[in-house]
């Protein structure tokens, strides 16, 4: 499969921008880029697709306004810098997809919350939310307050987790490189382009080079590292030059650019990371008609929970059972055990006056619940 077959059958689509193709270090945002990426944004999501953008240039944008000179900035300049460029580029992104009627919605992450599983299930289902009512999620690091993630952190990478945590069907890097080669281009004028990587192995690693901009703090190395962690989820990735005027057009052309394809299943890949790399931390017994509504692939309401054993925290891993004692699912609770038992049994309507505050509509989210028939299709259970 091309490029261009992939970017067109993906549902859900995660494209990751560069500060170095947004901001210019003369003349600050470019606009015109801009525009035309968006344009495609909004021609992808009138066509079916689920868009979510995660785009650098905070703080390179934050430093032209603030006049900061060019070079390494002090980690309170950064910060500042990313406080004054966040508000200018997501009024620059809202005022772009206002023009195709399109809503923009903020997200700052830091690494913590795609990493600990009470932040992850925040981060999803407001995510997943702004995804439902039509609206673009921009993602950026929350480099405001950011200490080591300012120096660690990139954003090829948390475009990654944002892939992989959304159960994305493709992640595109937008990049000034057309893909990868199989030695650095700037230096190297041997080096060849790769259309297609199978599978990422030492020898891919081993073609990556630096970073190749000042306003960049990635490179090709972060993008490989970007591309095992979202293949290895399920998700294809695609690195092309973002500097044409409306670069996912340019891959649907097929325009030069590298697909890396998967190495699993998105599903069986999040279920092999709910069913094998966490442990159970307490149970749930179902009726009948909830086991039922499990299997045709709707998530677990607090209706039909009979029973909560254990103590656990939301965002833990528990098991599923029915009432004659057969393991249904496992996965990742929505509530904490105290909340868990306070609703049990309850309709949806009961909910906020049994806890005295609004939660969710569902115990566990379908998306995160693993029939019983997947941990074996999985290999991770006896």
């Amino acid at each position: 499969m091309t490029a261009a077959a992939t970017l067109s059958g993906a549902k859900r689509i995660v494209v990751k921008i560069g500060s170095a193709l947004l901001v210019d270090r003369q003349t600050g945002l470019r606009r015109d880029w801009l525009e035309g990426f968006v344009s495609d944004v909004a021609r992808l999501a009138a066509s079916g697709h689920e868009m979510l953008i995660v785009s650098s240039g905070a703080i390179a944008l934050g430093r032209k306004i603030l006049k900061l000179p060019n070079g390494a900035l002090k980690l309170e300049e950064s910060q500042a810098a990313a406080a004054v460029g966040q508000i200018a580029l997501s009024r620059a992104y809202a005022e772009a997809l206002g023009t195709h009627g399109l809503e923009a919605g903020q997200i700052l992450l830091t690494l913590g919350d795609t990493e600990e599983r009470r932040r992850y299930l925040n981060a999803r289902a407001t995510v997943g939310t702004l995804l439902q009512f039509g609206a673009v999620p921009v993602i950026n690091e929350n480099d405001t307050v950011a200490t080591t993630e300012i120096r660690y952190g990139d954003n090829d990478r948390l475009a990654a987790r944002v892939a992989t945590m959304m159960s994305a069907d493709l992640l595109v890097l937008l990049s000034d490189i057309d893909g990868l080669y199989t030695a650095p281009p700037a230096t190297d004028p041997d080096a060849a382009h790769i259309p297609l990587v199978e599978r990422i192995t030492p020898a891919i690693e081993a073609m990556a080079g630096a970073a190749a901009s000042e306003y960049s703090r990635g490179g090709m190395r972060t993008k490989i590292d970007a591309g095992k962690i979202a293949t290895s989820a399920g998700a294809a990735m695609i690195i092309t030059a973002g500097d044409r005027l409306g670069p996912l057009g340019a891959i649907e052309r097929g325009e030069r650019a590298t697909l890396f394809r998967p190495t699993a299943n998105p599903v069986m890949a999040r279920k092999r990371w709910i069913a094998g790399h966490l442990n159970a931390a307490g149970r749930l017994v179902i009726d009948a008609g909830a086991v039922q509504a499990l299997s045709a692939g709707k998530s677990l309401l607090p209706a039909g929970v009979t029973a909560v054993h254990g103590e656990f925290g939301r965002g833990d891993t528990i098991l599923v059972a029915a009432e004659d004692g057969r393991e249904i699912a496992r996965g990742l609770v929505a509530y904490d055990a105290a909340e868990a038992r306070l609703v049990a049994g309850l309709r949806s309507q009961a909910i906020e006056a049994a806890l005295g505050y609004p939660a969710r509509a569902a115990m566990i989210h379908r998306d995160d619940l693993v029939m019983e028939r997947h941990f074996r299709d999985a290999g991770e259970l006896a």
